[in-house]
């Protein structure tokens, strides 16, 4: 197990960089404690899988340096890290039999053969492979080999972290969520280093016990699932975290009431006093599920005109105009989702102030 160490990380796949654009990785600078679960979360493009095969030697950064407890291995190849790497599609032997492959990092290493069966057995137990270990890898489901490509890295006992890119992609959704579980548990069991790369917030929040976001090759923001969707940093995270993302509306401040347009919305004396002292364009940010629908006007409300309501099932999600601008609402299942016009409440507490795309705190 390792603390990964990040030092003003920067890379182009140019040959010679001369602008910020030039570069997919944009001096990232970040600690990874040891045994701790984290995932990289971005769209793609973002330069997620370029950081991943930095940390694990597979590129070599064009500036900064990698530190692995405290070493400097920015240089070192991936076989030097003592980490493993489990790929989008499985990387097998297909006519090998599963208990071979899970033993062929051990026996490549020189390892006994009664060291080798005892950890293979071992490993085939955590990860529910025992009544699979004598067939043959070529003829099992997706699931199975993405957990033998597991495997093979839990059962080296000298491995500083794993890292996981894009692991679940072409898994089905039932198989995938009882394999994330399975993710879960076996890092809460065995205390490595998890390095997870996704697009799928979903998987990174459930996942992970830090998460960073990344967009065009910057690191936004590191921060627990919480964190990241009560508090984004930056508009982006607010917009890319939670499913809608979090509404953005243009105001203008004074005193302490955020103006959109005619409308008036109260904000927290904080709140209004960080925008009173705020240059750059000023915009609110609410969650959907924190925005309050009601049929008819109630204290500090604001009327808005409904465009659609989805239902979702276990709740609907309302499209509306306020304003001029469109804003969605989360409306838990039993509530009653007004059919033409609605008034909106901000409650201070979730109304978030951003000045240039940043949040103000």
């Amino acid at each position: 197990m390792a603390q990964i160490e990040l030092l003003d990380v920067a890379h182009s796949y140019s040959d010679s960089p001369t602008k910020k654009s030039d570069f997919a990785l944009k001096h990232i600078h970040d600690r990874w404690q040891d045994g701790g679960a984290y995932a990289l979360l971005g769209p793609s493009g973002c330069g997620k899988t370029t950081l991943l095969n930095i940390i694990s030697g597979l590129l070599t950064p064009s500036q900064g340096r990698v530190s692995y407890d405290g070493r400097d291995v920015t240089a070192l190849p991936p076989e030097k890290r003592n980490i493993a790497q489990v790929f989008q599609f499985p990387v097998l032997y297909d006519t090998m039999s599963v208990y071979d492959n899970l033993a062929f990092p051990l026996r490549n290493r020189g390892t006994c053969e009664s060291d080798v069966q005892r950890r293979v057995l071992e490993v085939a137990d955590i990860l529910d492979l025992s009544p699979l270990l004598k067939k043959r890898a070529a003829g099992l489901a997706a699931d199975a080999k993405q957990k033998i490509s597991l495997g093979r890295g839990l059962v080296r006992n000298d491995v500083a972290a794993i890292l996981f890119d894009e692991p679940l992609t072409v898994i089905d959704p039932q198989l995938k969520w009882d394999l994330r579980r399975k993710l879960k548990e076996i890092h809460e069991q065995l205390k490595l280093t998890f390095i997870y790369v996704t697009h799928d917030q979903v998987e990174a929040l459930t996942f992970a016990d830090q998460v960073m976001v990344m967009y065009e090759g910057e690191l936004f923001q590191t921060g627990t699932p919480q964190a990241l969707f009560e508090n984004p940093s930056h508009k982006f995270v607010g917009y890319f975290i939670g499913s809608p993302g979090m509404n953005f509306l243009p105001v203008t401040i004074d005193g302490n009431t955020a103006f959109i347009n005619e409308l008036s919305i109260k904000l927290d004396d904080k709140t209004a006093d960080l925008g009173r002292n705020a240059s750059g364009k000023l915009e609110i940010g609410i969650r959907p599920m924190y925005l309050e629908v009601h049929p008819v006007s109630v204290n500090g409300s604001v009327p808005a005109t409904v465009r659609a309501v989805e239902d979702q099932g276990s709740f609907k999600i309302m499209t509306m105009n306020l304003s001029g601008h469109m804003i969605r609402a989360k409306i838990p299942e039993g509530n009653p989702a007004p059919q033409n016009n609605a008034w909106l409440r901000f409650p201070a507490q979730w109304t978030k102030l951003f000045a240039d795309e940043r949040l103000l705190n």
